[in-house]
């Protein structure tokens, strides 16, 4: 398995750090915070909603476009799994 590799560490830190519970960061403010191209954050943003590291909130109106935006927020700890430790428990129990 591939280590995380430092867009992704940067967008999730930044994340982290912005998402409050009354609203998220967008895709624009992660990348800013995380001090990434807007093409690498949108690209990244995408493959951390699909691996469920993130998730989307709600949406949001801002000035800079015609439709609303996505608000994102980490995902609990019970979302963000890789499947490492399903496997170690799998092999751990079949090893005997």
């Amino acid at each position: 398995m591939r280590p995380v590799g430092d867009v992704r560490q940067a967008l999730l830190a930044a994340c982290v750090e912005l998402a409050t519970p009354t609203q998220g960061p967008t895709l624009r403010e992660l990348a800013a915070k995380a001090c990434v191209g807007l093409d690498a954050a949108r690209r990244t943003v995408s493959d951390m909603h699909r691996a469920k590291q993130i998730r989307k909130v709600r949406e949001r109106r801002v000035q800079y476009r015609n439709r609303p935006v996505a608000e994102y927020a980490p995902a609990g700890p019970e979302c963000a799994q890789d499947g490492g430790a399903d496997l170690a428990s799998v092999l751990r129990v079949w090893g005997g």
